[in-house]
């Protein structure tokens, strides 16, 4: 079945248009704890990043699962994965996170995890879509939820990010640029880091609801890069505003994105013994890094585009990492689904424990010029059934042969077109052709 309000990354739109409005909101809360109260379990945790439209939806979200009669745990501005974290070891029966992730202030979205710290099943989230297009009726008062706030929250979960960092080694010694995006990491991120021995300078800690994302965070790299040649710091390390994706910079300034991290770890675990089975990328991801990876002896597997859908090839192989070349890194030795703070962790023990900076580590893969461009088209268009686009395509594919990728794909969350072109080709070459396809599409 289709979902009619659910996309894949829960629900997300711009405030006060469509689903992310305090009625819609309210609705969802209710529609949600009728479901998810069937467990016996009534426990909800919510959590949100600081954009300010966090508050009204919050009190929506939490005035409708209290008429449902559930108990939301409110948590206040945590990142995404630590709602996750959290859910799961305050053994509630799912966890509700007021987040729009990389987008700008004026967007927000709901998204929900079950009770082992992973997205809800699109079983679930039917089942949610169906009691949203019923009449809201309340329980009795007396059955009626009571909410409560959990003040150490922040605490809880940052002990948790440094116990998956090794006992045997600290950041002593390093100075490292922090950028929190003006998000949810912003009380967290500087604290981890500082409390496991480094110097901090910290980028991005001072949101006020607007300014998160804004040409800061891992989704706008320019300034952390600069700010690290600037501090002469060792490296720097940058979250959106959610936390779940992390980028970092070496002491050059050279960006290493969701791939590049994604083969030092593995490479890292290769190293210590404790890989297991592969790893997983996505449809997007490099052809370097699958070349690299290939030289080490090291399966790879690749997904469609998505941290669900990584996750989900990650569990049916039984393997446990993979990433998305925008950020996304999975290590579900440690949790179960994206974290930004934790992914970084485990790039910082693979450069105490091989006694390598960050710029060595990443010599071993060679990433092929690979260009994305983004249009938003016209929703009476699919862009994948026009002859034009199909014909350039054509085009494009044939004078590649087996020398590069093109992926041609519809975001999940907003009316925009994707176009990837990756060959090992010069960079002007590969602009060229990902500029011609995209020059295709129906605005």
């Amino acid at each position: 079945m289709n979902k009619k309000y659910f996309g894949t990354d829960g629900i997300r739109g711009k405030v006060g248009e469509s689903l992310i409005t305090p009625e819609f909101a309210l609705k969802l809360g209710w529609a949600a704890g009728r479901v998810l109260a069937k467990s016996g379990n009534k426990k909800v945790l919510i959590g949100k990043d600081p954009r300010i439209s966090g508050y009204m939806l919050e009190a929506a979200l939490q005035a409708g699962l209290t008429s449902a009669g559930v108990i939301p745990v409110l948590m206040g501005p945590m990142p995404t994965p630590a709602i996750a974290y959290l859910t799961h070891t305050f053994r509630a029966t799912a966890g509700i996170v007021i987040s729009a992730s990389h987008n700008p202030y004026y967007d927000n979205g709901i998204k929900f995890f079950s009770d082992e710290g992973i997205k809800l099943s699109e079983k679930v989230e039917l089942e949610i879509e169906a009691e949203i297009d019923k009449e809201l009726k309340c329980v009795d008062s007396s059955e009626m939820g009571k909410a409560y706030r959990v003040n150490d929250a922040a605490g809880r979960y940052i002990e948790f990010c440094k116990s998956t960092f090794p006992s045997q080694y600290d950041l002593t010694g390093l100075k490292i640029v922090v950028d929190c995006a003006n998000g949810a990491t912003y009380h967290i991120a500087p604290s981890v880091i500082s409390e496991l021995g480094a110097e901090v300078i910290a980028m991005g800690v001072e949101p006020n609801g607007i300014n998160i994302n804004l040409n800061c965070g891992a989704t706008s790299m320019d300034a952390i890069a600069a700010r690290v040649l600037e501090e002469k710091a060792d490296f720097g390390i940058a979250f959106d505003g959610d936390g779940d994706r992390v980028m970092m910079v070496d002491h050059t300034g050279y960006v290493l994105d969701g791939d590049e991290l994604l083969y030092i770890i593995a490479r890292d675990k290769l190293r210590k013994g404790t890989l297991n089975g592969g790893a997983v990328g996505t449809k997007m991801s490099n052809l370097g890094l699958e070349q690299a990876l290939k030289t080490l002896g090291i399966p790879f597997d690749r997904s469609d585009v998505g941290d669900r859908h990584v996750m989900e090839l990650m569990k049916k192989n039984g393997w446990s990492i993979g990433a998305e070349n925008s950020g996304h890194v999975i290590c579900a030795d440690h949790l179960a689904t994206g974290d930004g703070i934790v992914s970084g962790l485990q790039v910082m023990s693979a450069m105490q424990g091989s006694r390598m900076n960050l710029h060595d580590l990443r010599q071993g893969m060679r990433k092929y010029p690979q260009i994305l461009e983004s249009i938003r088209y016209n929703n009476e268009i699919d862009p994948l059934q026009d002859e034009d686009v199909l014909a350039e395509l054509a085009r494009i594919e044939a004078l590649l042969g087996d020398r590069g990728r093109v992926l041609l794909r519809k975001s999940g969350t907003e009316p925009v077109f994707r176009v990837m072109v990756e060959a090992d080709e010069s960079e002007e070459k590969v602009i060229a052709y990902a500029k011609s396809l995209a020059s295709k599409v129906k605005v």
